[in-house]
Parts: C-alpha cells; structure tokens; sequence
C-alpha cells in the first residue's frame, strides 16, 4: 500500500491537522507565498512521489484566493510525480452556480470542476454539496458526504416528543426528511421564492408547525435571509420554539449576530466544514466537527473500500 501524504493550504488549517489526528498522521508542510506582482506560489515541503495525496482547502472567503491555492496545490503535486491527487474541498462554494437561470452567465461551478481536473486532481471528495447535480459536472469520481448523522446525533440529546423538521424550501426537502427520519419526527418545508442574492419570500410552510419545536436544516447559511424569513412564518403559523442547523456556517454580513438576536432562537448548530468567524461570539452557537467522518472517508479511499457504506443507515 502506497504512504499517505495530507497538505492544506490557508483556509482552514486547524480542520486539516484535525482531520491528520485522526488518521494518525502527520500534517505535512506546505508554503504559500506572494510575488511581488502579487501572483501566488505554493510549494509542498514534503515528498510526493507515488505517494496518495490529499489536499484539503475548503473554498471559503476570500474564495478566489483560495481556489488559486488549491489548484496551485495540485499542479505541484502532479509534477512532483504523486501516485494520485484527491481534492478534500468540505466546501464547494461554486456548487451554487450550478444553472444558467439568467442570459449570459457563467456556469460558475462546472468551470470550477473542470479547473480542479486540470490542475491535476484524480478524485474530489467533499460534503453537502448546494445541489446533488454538481456531481455531473467533475470528469473525475466523487465522493459526496452529509453531516445528518452528526447533526442528528446532536439532537438526540433533547425531548423530540413534539420536534418537527423544517426545511427552508422544496428543494432541501428530500435531505430533511432524511434528516427527520434519523430522530423519527415529522417534517414540513417553506414555499421559497429566491429574487436576488440576498432576497427572498416565502409565504407558507407546508405541515405542522404549530406549537411545535421546530429544527430548522438547511445545507448553509450565508446571510441568513431566508432563515430569517422562514422565522417569520413560523411565528405566525405559533412554533414553540425555534433550533437552526446547517452544515456550512458561513455567517456572512453579520449573519450569527442576527440570528442570534432573534428572541425564539434558542440555539444555532452548525459544523466545522468552514472556519465559523470569530468577530461574533454567542452562546447559541454550537459548532459540530466532521473531522472524524472525512479522515474515516480518506482512510477508506485510500484502501480501496466503500464510502457510501459510511451512510447506509442514513
């Protein structure tokens, strides 16, 4: 069996050298640095020759430069002679500019995926990505992964007697009724309407919320505006009480400090996916890891066995 070799770039560090512990492996060196013309430069510091290797770069804010890393990342590893190149990437932001719903505009995450390949990646691993469809657009085999077992495992600590899952919209339905499976309570979803980035309406939610416990699930949140339009119908359909859970916590443009702020939210769960920021701190914010679930995934890809057995009772 070939050596495993594990580099990150600067997106998420602390991820990686978690994901490392529990492999039992060393995080190997890496160097980014700037020219002065201001182009990026990146050299593993260790060897890669016939060895598996996996890079492990979320594509999180500032995301061009990050994704410039992490191609640069796989370039210097296929010319280092690696026997195999596999794109740990817990967050695909592109995955949202998957369509062209407008004339004229890219499609931003086919682009990304075929960048990747070029670069020199054989194998994409990531998780929760914002449509299942991206997987079409990788020339290379993926691996998707989901953080409901974590999230659920979470949520099994409190009286699910009168909990009901929400999702946001129709199209995360089918993910929270898998959700809602996992801890056996019911699910209802919003009637979403997107109009821009940053607006949103919807003017119902479909099943029972009244004088429930409401776990609202989504797969991220960036802004926080459709969380926070599903809240207001949900205290006008007479919720108990609100948790909101996603797997990528963003918190953009002061999203956690919004959320937070909102009286009926008792708690905000997320996972470690992405670096949760540190300008705002509050004590509804749980932060969930997966390190332990993408190191047992690599494990798996790097001995030939099967990665979606890691969901069969999902």
């Amino acid at each position: 069996m070939r050596d495993i070799a594990v580099f990150t770039g600067s997106a998420h560090p602390a991820l990686a050298a978690e994901i490392c512990e529990h492999l039992e492996v060393p995080l190997q060196p890496a160097r980014v640095d700037r020219f002065a013309n201001d182009c990026l430069e990146v050299q593993l510091q260790a060897n890669c020759r016939e060895r598996d290797v996996y890079l492990v770069q979320p594509l999180v804010a500032p995301v061009q430069e990050h994704l410039v890393e992490l191609l640069l990342m796989a370039d210097a590893a296929r010319g280092a002679s690696a026997a195999r190149i596999t794109v740990v990437m817990p967050h695909f932001a592109y995955a949202r500019s998957d369509k062209k719903d407008a004339p004229r505009i890219s499609i931003g995450g086919r682009l990304v995926a075929d960048l990747l390949v070029t670069a020199g990646a054989d194998r994409v691993l990531t998780m929760a990505l914002h449509s299942p469809q991206v997987h079409g657009f990788f020339a290379v085999p993926v691996d998707h992964l989901h953080a409901l077992r974590e999230l659920a495992q979470h949520f099994r600590g409190y009286d699910l007697s009168r909990v009901t899952v929400v999702s946001p919209d129709l199209g995360y339905a089918k993910s929270a009724s898998a959700f809602a499976r996992l801890l056996d309570v019911p699910v209802a979803a919003g009637a979403k309407q997107r109009f821009s980035d940053d607006r949103v309406e919807i003017t119902s939610v479909i099943g029972e919320v009244a004088d429930r416990d409401v776990i609202v699930l989504d797969d991220e949140i960036a802004k926080g505006s459709t969380i926070l339009e599903l809240l207001a119908r949900l205290r006008e359909q007479g919720a108990r009480s609100v948790r909101v859970a996603c797997t990528h916590g963003l918190f953009a443009a002061g999203a956690l400090d919004r959320l937070a702020a909102q009286p009926d939210v008792a708690e905000i769960v997320c996972t470690n996916t992405v670096p949760v920021p540190h300008e705002s701190v509050t004590d509804k914010l749980t932060v969930l890891s997966v390190a332990p679930v993408l190191a047992e995934a690599m494990r798996r890809i790097h001995n030939g066995e099967s990665v979606s057995a890691l969901f069969d009772t999902a």
